[in-house]
C-alpha cells in the first residue's frame, strides 16, 4: 500500500513507503513507536475503541489533549469495537492487508480479544506483531501492571534520582515510555529486514524495564566499582557513578549552567577561563581520580566563578574555550528553539480549530524524506474511508457496522 501525501499524491521514496501499520498503541510507548514508523514513510492506521485511547482526552471528551496531538500527527484514525465478533472480523480483514501491528496492552488483553499472536500469525504469516510490555513475559512479573512511573520505581530510576540526603524522585520526563517506544521501533525494523530474507513474520517484544536499565550504566558501574563500599545511589546533579568531576549544575547570577570536564584538557581550559592557575598547577587535581577525591572543593571553585556571571556570558566563555557546557533552559525556551524548529523536530500543522503543535522525527535520513504530516486524526475520522478503500465495503456495509455498534 503506497504512502499517501496530504495533497493526494503518492510518496514512494521513503524508507518504509508502501508498508501498512495497524496501531493499537496507547499512552506513549506504542504511539511513539508508530510515530517513528510513520516518519519513515509507513502508513499508520490508529485503531481506537469507542471512547478513544487513554490520552486522547485530557480536559473533556470534545478536544484532544496536547499529548495526543504531539504523538499522533499524520496517522489515519479508525474507531473499532474489538469486543464484538464483527469488530474482530473487521480487524482481521485489516491484518490481511497490513505489515505490522503495534500494541502495548496489558499482558493477556490481545488473547482475550481473540487477536493474539497465534490468531494473527494464522491470518497472515508474514505479519510482524510488535508488543510493548512493562516487564516482559516472565513468570515473576505476571500480574504486575506497569506504567512509566511504576517501572521507573522498579528499575532503579527513582532510587538514583534526587539528592543523597533527600527523598528519591522520579525522572521529570517519561523516560521509560520513550525508551521502550524507541527500542520497539528498532525491533520492528529488524523484523522487517529479516522478513525480506525469509518471507516470514514474527512476534517481537520489548519490556520497558529492559529498555531503561542500560541507561543506568554510570550508576551501576559506580556501585560495582565501589566493591561493597558505601556508595550513594542518589548523586543529585553530579555524575551518576561519581567518576567524573567537574560534572554538575552550577548557579549563575540569573539561572543555572551545566558544566562537565570529560577530558583533562577540558579541566585545564576551565581553570584558564576561571583565572585559577593555582588549580591547573595542582598536581593532585590533574587526574579524574584526583578531582573526584576533592569534588566539593572543585564544585565550590566553579560556583564561585559562575555565581557572579550571568548565564549567557558564562556559557559564551565556556563555549569559546571548547568546554562541554549548556544553559539550563525552560520548556518554553525549548519549544521555541530555532534549531529544533529548523530541523522540524517541533512544528505547527493544521489551521483553525485543527491547528496544533506536533513532534517531528529524530531519525534524519539523507535519502528518505519525512513525509508531509497533518494534525492527529479525530476519533474515527477515517473509518469510512478505510473500510471502503482498503476493505472494499459499500457505504451500506459501513452503515450496518455503525448501526451494530462495531465502528
Amino acid at each position: 500500500m503506497a504512502q499517501g501525501n496530504s495533497d493526494g499524491s503518492v510518496q514512494t521514496s521513503t524508507a518504509l513507503g508502501g508498508l501498512l501499520v495497524l496501531d493499537l498503541g496507547q499512552v506513549y510507548a506504542g504511539p511513539y513507536c508508530t510515530h517513528l514508523l510513520r516518519s519513515l514513510g509507513a502508513t499508520v492506521i490508529k485503531v481506537e475503541p469507542f471512547g478513544g485511547e487513554p490520552i486522547r482526552w485530557r480536559s473533556d471528551e470534545q478536544t484532544s489533549g496536547q499529548a495526543f496531538l504531539l504523538l499522533n500527527s499524520g496517522k489515519r484514525g479508525m474507531r473499532l469495537n474489538l469486543k464484538t465478533a464483527q469488530g474482530k472480523s473487521v480487524f482481521l480483514d485489516l491484518v490481511r492487508h497490513a505489515d505490522v501491528v503495534v500494541e502495548n496492552f496489558a499482558p493477556g488483553v490481545m488473547e482475550r480479544l481473540g487477536i493474539g499472536w497465534d490468531v494473527l500469525r494464522e491470518t497472515k504469516p508474514s505479519l510482524i506483531l510488535a508488543s510493548g510490555r512493562a516487564y516482559g513475559d516472565h513468570a515473576a512479573a505476571r500480574g504486575l501492571r506497569g506504567m512509566d512511573v511504576t517501572v521507573q520505581a522498579m528499575s532503579g530510576i527513582v532510587s538514583t534520582t534526587g539528592f543523597p540526603d533527600d527523598a528519591p524522585v522520579k525522572a521529570g520526563p517519561a523516560v521509560v515510555d520513550f525508551a521502550a517506544g524507541s527500542h520497539l521501533t528498532s525491533a520492528v525494523l529488524a523484523a522487517l529486514f529479516q522478513r525480506e530474507r525469509t518471507g516470514v513474520g514474527q512476534h517481537v517484544e520489548v519490556a520497558m524495564q529492559d529498555a531503561i536499565v542500560p541507561s543506568l550504566t554510570s550508576n551501576i558501574a559506580g556501585m560495582l566499582e565501589a566493591a561493597g563500599d558505601d556508595f550513594p545511589e542518589r548523586t543529585g546533579n553530579r555524575h551518576g557513578g561519581l567518576g567524573i568531576c567537574p560534572y554538575n549544575i552550577y548557579r549563575t547570577s540569573d539561572g543555572w549552567l551545566a558544566i562537565l570536564c570529560l577530558r583533562d584538557s577540558h579541566w585545564i581550559n576551565l581553570c584558564r577561563v576561571m583565572g585559577r592557575a593555582d588549580l591547573a598547577d595542582d598536581h593532585a587535581l590533574s587526574t579524574p581520580t584526583g578531582r573526584v577525591a576533592r569534588m566539593d572543593e572543585v564544585d565550590a571553585a566553579i560556583t564561585g566563578w559562575t555565581s557572579v556571571l550571568d548565564k549567557d556570558s558564562a556559557f559564551r566563555r565556556l563555549r569559546d574555550a571548547d568546554i562541554p557546557s549548556a544553559p539550563v533552559r525552560s520548556l518554553a525556551e525549548v519549544v521555541d528553539d530555532p534549531v529544533l524548529r529548523d530541523r522540524g523536530m517541533i512544528a505547527e500543522v493544521g489551521a483553525g480549530d485543527r491547528a496544533c503543535t506536533v513532534f517531528g522525527s529524530p531519525l534524519q535520513m539523507g535519502d528518505s524524506p519525512v513525509p508531509p504530516t497533518a494534525p492527529a486524526p479525530l476519533l474515527g475520522e477515517h473509518t469510512d474511508e478505510i473500510l471502503r478503500t482498503l476493505l472494499g465495503m459499500s457505504q451500506d456495509d459501513v452503515e450496518r457496522l455503525r448501526d451494530g455498534g462495531v465502528v
